[in-house]
């Protein structure tokens, strides 16, 4: 059993061999479970021409959002917890497949955040249509697992318009942290 490395910010939850993990401190950052992360190449993915390949609109001057869609961008961002926890500024895409990756959002405090789209909706009304109804003015952007208090330790890029493999590994294992232990009913047994 001396050979079984467990990882730094986490411990079994009892003695027996192959126990699960838990965190640490800060589940969200402990870097295990659902909230673990490769460490990828600290560089941009690139397109096959050699530019980033996720980028904020305004870099990629030629994405724009299409009529029938709401534009994000000057939406309330609300957490789990119904708390306004920030404001989107920015849509950043991929351009290599189209569409849309993040949405960086600024904190009270003046940083900003790259919110993963696969985490984040925007409430529309529930007799909307899309194929009948012109698209609804949406009022916020909601995000499922994570507390508004928690965006301030969203993992940050250092370059503004330029996001890093590791980067987005980092902050989607947040997300994905938040996912499990931002909630009593999501971990544990079920009986």
């Amino acid at each position: 059993m001396s050979d079984v490395i467990v990882p730094k910010n986490s411990r079994p939850v009892d003695s027996n061999f192959g126990s699960p993990l838990e965190p640490i401190g800060n589940p969200l950052t402990a870097g295990i479970g659902p909230g673990a992360w490769a460490d990828r190449a600290d560089r941009p993915d690139l397109t096959i021409k050699g530019a980033a390949r996720i980028v904020p609109m305004r870099v990629a001057t030629d994405f724009f959002v299409a009529h029938e869609d709401p534009d994000p961008r000057g939406l309330d961002v609300k957490g789990m917890d119904g708390v306004v926890g920030a404001k989107v500024t920015e849509i950043w895409v991929d351009r290599s497949e189209p569409g849309v990756r993040y949405l960086e959002a600024t904190l009270p405090d003046g940083t900003t955040r790259l919110f993963p789209a696969p985490f984040l909706t925007v409430p529309r009304p529930s007799n909307w249509l899309p194929f009948m109804s012109p698209s609804p003015s949406a009022t916020h952007v909601q995000i499922h697992v994570l507390k508004a208090a928690d965006f301030s330790n969203i993992p940050q890029v250092k370059t503004a318009d330029l996001v890093t493999l590791l980067e987005e590994d980092k902050i989607s294992a947040y997300f994905g942290a938040g996912s499990l232990w931002n909630s009593e009913l999501r971990f544990g047994p079920l009986m």
